[in-house]
């Protein structure tokens, strides 16, 4: 199994100009960004909102890469979201999940069946064109190039280790520090679409 942070350094380096949506990594993601206007960090949406928002990205950036890191607990608690993007099928969209077996920012509690689910083909059963998994970082290391160089949809399943929140919601320390508004703001701005819609 990997660490986030350590995985999403790997990323970084292949980064270049792609749109990214951190998901539930975004505490690791916001320390390791050096294009902050690129980065669309929805803090802690309902669950499963991830999926969509990168969707829409996507398909009204078709020449920008969208990537997203998300969580199986995103996953499953909309798993119409994969028959969705496997449809649309934007070339340009990069779905990472990031599988640590928990729900580890609401304290930790195990995931159903865990241990057993495939996300991978999950992804290809809903009609991804493309799917692979991944548990060992020089494994993910090695492949990412690859994978960036395939158009999309692309669905990457990574298996991490849980790094569980046990502080109440309410008194954890923000890692989202940028308005909703600046986010939107300055991603508008990079993609030279202008001030606020």
């Amino acid at each position: 199994m990997m660490h986030t942070a350590e995985l999403l350094k790997v990323f970084a380096e292949h980064r270049g100009d792609a749109i990214v949506v951190p998901g539930r990594g975004g505490r690791h993601w916001v320390k390791l960004s050096d294009r902050e206007t690129l980065d669309v960090p929805l803090g802690d949406p309902a669950m499963g909102g991830h999926a969509g928002f990168a969707l829409g990205l996507a398909l009204t950036q078709p020449n920008r890469r969208v990537v997203l890191f998300d969580s199986e607990g995103d996953i499953l608690m909309s798993l119409g979201m994969l028959t969705t993007i496997a449809e649309q099928a934007p070339p340009n969209l990069y779905h990472f999940l990031l599988d640590n077996g928990c729900y580890a920012t609401t304290g930790g509690q195990p995931v159903p069946n865990a241990q057993s689910v495939a996300y991978d083909m999950l992804a290809r059963g809903a009609g991804y064109p493309r799917a692979h998994a991944f548990t060992e970082l020089a494994d993910f290391s090695l492949h990412l190039p690859g994978i960036l160089a395939q158009p999309g949809p692309v669905f990457v399943a990574l298996k991490v280790l849980p790094e569980v929140e046990n502080t109440p919601i309410g008194r954890r320390s923000r890692w989202q520090t940028r308005t909703r508004d600046s986010v939107i703001q300055d991603l508008r701005s990079e993609l030279g679409l202008g001030g606020a819609a």
